[in-house]
């Protein structure tokens, strides 16, 4: 709980944490999502184009649902959520602090909503559940939502997730709006990849952080379980199995807005031990002020580059058979355009002669040079 005088000081965190003055989302962004939000922000009125829709979307029931039938949280109301709300907005310096609900609800669970301004709600499972330092970091995991205007798709995904069912007995009705629905929920997973990060700038507890989501996968009862044998979990998930289990895998996280917990936690841990991570630490990072500078063509690159490091270390059965695929195509596509240069590229005579001794030789270096 925070002290009386932390109170007093307004939006400073409770205890000794680091700040991030100005920081840009693209400083803990995951490649996946961060080139897809750079090329939205780029558009020309996206923002009016989205603003149009708020007529159209439910965000004023879902504000007055909140406001009339949850708790909102303030200096009088949850008080402690409170002070980490302030916290978690001071550290990653979100200028206006987004209201807070609270929602009675079994289900642990926390979502940032809102169009015109986001909206955080948690729900009463998850307060209960988690410890101070826990709950720190999911709200630090929500304003890295907000931040990161993420809170604009959610809506949009929510509707559209409402409005498939409504529609459902149209014939390919629902087929056209759930296709956009499964992309919306492809970016939103990897955006609560890049929001674990989020929470953990804010919080600067990584155990705190691996124990908040081994409860929410197995609950109050931390004294039944390990770190190291929850992480465990997520390496026998990606590489066990075989081609059928890679299958099953996909069909199993298609109608998730989430990514599994224990993958959540892998990811997280990894990116803690990252030279990017420890830059951010140090106070080396991108401003927001710097964002409308940013290039959509080197976001682009950053995406594909993680993609395709992704595949070539995955020890997923699938990842695997894709990347020796494309191995097997780069040596292929090599080889041959180290012979053609070699045939074709005007070498010295005696040595771009098919069959020949030099041939062979000047290929083989057509194949180191390429």
């Amino acid at each position: 709980m925070t002290e009386k005088s932390d109170n007093d000081r307004g939006n400073v965190p409770s205890r000794q944490r680091r700040r991030f003055p100005g920081i840009s989302s693209r400083a803990y962004e995951h490649p996946a999502d961060r080139s897809a939000l750079v090329a939205l922000r780029k558009l020309t009125g996206f923002d009016t184009v989205f603003k149009a829709l708020s007529a159209l979307l439910p965000e004023r029931s879902l504000r007055l649902l909140f406001l009339s039938d949850s708790v909102r949280v303030s200096d009088a109301q949850f008080t402690h959520l409170n002070d980490m709300l302030r916290d978690a907005c001071y550290i990653l310096d979100l200028e206006k602090v987004p209201p807070m609900y609270v929602t009675q609800d079994p289900k642990p669970n926390a979502m940032c909503i809102g169009l015109d301004e986001p909206i955080i709600v948690v729900t009463t499972g998850l307060v209960e559940l988690l410890d101070e330092e826990e709950m720190r970091a999911v709200v630090g995991h929500e304003v890295g939502h907000a931040l990161s205007g993420h809170s604009v798709y959610r809506t949009i995904l929510l509707f559209l997730t409402s409005l498939a069912v409504k529609v459902a007995w149209i014939p390919l009705g629902n087929v056209a709006i759930m296709a956009i629905v499964t992309a919306l929920r492809e970016w939103f997973r990897k955006s609560e990849l890049s929001a674990d990060r989020a929470g953990l700038l804010a919080g600067q507890d990584l155990q705190a952080s691996m124990r908040g989501l081994m409860k929410i996968a197995g609950g109050n009862h931390l004294h039944e379980m390990n770190v190291d044998a929850f992480l465990a979990q997520a390496d026998e998930y990606e590489k066990g199995g075989d081609l059928r289990d890679s299958v099953l895998k996909i069909l199993n996280v298609l109608p998730r807005t989430h990514p599994f917990t224990t993958v959540r936690a892998a990811e997280l841990k990894k990116w803690s031990e990252t030279r990017d991570y420890q830059r951010i630490m140090d106070g080396h990072y991108p401003r927001r002020s710097e964002d409308k500078d940013t290039s959509v063509t080197d976001s682009f690159r950053e995406s594909a580059g993680h993609y395709a490091e992704s595949v070539r270390t995955s020890k997923d059965p699938l990842m695997k058979l894709v990347g020796d695929i494309a191995g097997g195509a780069g040596d292929l596509a090599n080889d041959l355009g180290g012979k053609l240069r070699n045939r074709f590229g005007g070498g010295a005579p005696g040595t771009g002669g098919a069959g020949d001794d030099g041939g062979a030789e000047g290929a083989e270096g057509g194949q180191k040079e390429g």
